[in-house]
């Protein structure tokens, strides 16, 4: 299995702790995100010491406003390294604005932009922005995941334009039938699972942080929701994350 987005640097545990545990649930892969530029540097730093962790980089919208939104040289220098497989978390946050719209999207176009540069895949944040950031990734020529999807009104876009499709431990809620529904619609080849540890654990586990060994209890209930064998959804969500961040 593959957690395909989690906040190591942001777990309570040890980073190491976790990892161990996930491989333990039969985890084999997780993609740890940075957030902005000292959280890139822990998260390549997770990554070195784990063998199956990766790292996608970015500076998320919330630092829009911030200092950390002129640091893209260093954030471009980072994603040279062998380990990193993704530009991101970026995006636009409507619901948490701590930039205006305007420095927000200023961002995600630069990220958009370094994405292209390098060739390597964009992992999205949008929160009450679907119309946005869809108008945003209009020109966008690379492949796009769309991290803890929550906009079911842009789940049309994202399946008229390919993009990947990641679920977290909100999609287990009781009250959240639409983004089981929108699960069921993902194809195969498009759906990815992931915990966004140490944030929404699955209804499961739910009050208790969450971390990479939890994504088995999102897998349970998207593969209830489509129909599928629990290990079967896990097996192709495993092959869609080795295909979208060219792992192993």
């Amino acid at each position: 299995m593959t957690d395909s987005h989690a906040h190591l640097d942001a777990c309570e545990e040890p980073a190491d702790i976790l990892v161990e545990r996930a491989r333990a649930a039969g985890v084999t892969r997780i993609v740890t995100i940075g957030t902005g530029i000292e959280s890139c540097r822990a998260a390549l730093e997770i990554s070195e010491r784990n063998e199956g962790v990766y790292a996608a980089l970015g500076i998320d919208p919330h630092q829009a406003a911030t200092s950390e939104a002129g640091r893209l040289d260093e954030l471009r220098e980072l994603l040279q390294h062998p380990k990193a497989v993704a530009v991101g978390e970026t995006g636009l946050d409507n619901v948490r604005r701590f930039a205006t719209p305007g420095e927000q999207r200023c961002l995600f176009d630069a990220q958009l932009a370094l994405a292209e540069e390098l060739a390597l895949p964009v992992v999205i944040h949008s929160r009450a922005a679907a119309g946005d950031t869809a108008d945003a990734l209009v020109g966008f020529l690379g492949t796009v995941v769309l991290h803890c999807f929550s906009s079911p009104e842009l789940l049309p876009t994202a399946l008229e334009r390919g993009y990947y499709v990641s679920f977290a431990g909100n999609a287990t809620y009781p009250k959240a039938a639409e983004l089981r529904e929108a699960a069921a619609a993902v194809p195969d080849d498009k759906i990815l699972v992931e915990t966004d540890s140490p944030y929404l654990s699955p209804q499961a586990v739910r009050g208790h942080p969450n971390e990479p060994a939890h994504v088995v209890h999102t897998i349970a209930a998207l593969a209830e929701a489509r129909g599928d064998a629990p290990e079967d959804l896990a097996a192709r969500a495993h092959a869609n994350a080795a295909a979208v961040f060219a792992l192993p």
